[in-house]
């Protein structure tokens, strides 16, 4: 797995590379230090996945994952920080940001990585209990002005709750094929990407 390293303490990023290329099966294709070397750096290797901090001088992780991703829709861009901000975590899965983690976790960094890469989002505990805290009360959300059925409703409160399609389907005793098509069809109706933005919409749409 090639990856990039980008954080603007360059001891930090160092150490990033020392340790994830002592796993074996990650490598470090590059390294940079600022938002505007992340776009670059990005462009030049084109890395499986890039790993960023937030917080830089001049252009932000989130500012440069956003100019990234409008030009590459399928990077793969995990987020690395020591701030648990509201408005980052909320940002950085609209946007479509694969995972967001914090550096206090270093022992998870690899494992997150490999999720990554094996097609899976990945935010830490500290990010996904935050999530209900993002919660607040608002008029009833009109699910018919969507076009969305009882069972989509039912199946958009689950992605929500992190739930994987097995596990929704068991749930709701449907068959794992017939869940993914349910949504698919919601993402094609809320013009979403994946089934985070689905999970950020239901907490900032729905039940904001």
């Amino acid at each position: 797995m090639n990856i990039v390293v980008i954080d603007d303490d360059k001891l930090v990023a160092l150490s990033l590379k020392t340790i994830l290329e002592s796993t074996g099966d990650i490598k470090v294709a590059a390294m940079g230090h600022s938002g505007e070397e992340a776009i670059a750096l990005y462009r030049e290797n084109m890395p499986d996945i890039m790993l960023m901090d937030i917080r830089m001088e001049g252009m932000t992780g989130i500012e440069a994952g956003e100019v990234i991703l409008k030009e590459f829709p399928d990077a793969k861009i995990l987020y690395l920080t020591t701030f648990s901000d509201d408005e980052y975590i909320i940002k950085a899965m609209s946007m479509g940001a694969k995972g967001y983690i914090l550096k206090q976790n270093f022992d998870g960094i690899a494992p997150a990585l490999n999720a990554v890469s094996g097609g899976q989002n990945v935010f830490g505990d500290v990010v996904v209990n935050k999530l209900p805290q993002l919660m607040k009360q608002k008029d009833e959300y009109d699910y018919s002005a969507h076009g969305i059925s009882e069972k989509e409703k039912d199946i958009m409160e689950l992605v929500a709750q992190g739930l994987s399609n097995k596990e929704i389907a068991g749930e709701l005793f449907l068959g794992e094929g017939t869940v993914r098509n349910y949504i698919s069809t919601l993402l094609e109706k809320l013009e979403l990407r994946d089934r985070t933005q689905l999970a950020v919409y239901y907490y900032t749409e729905v039940k904001k």
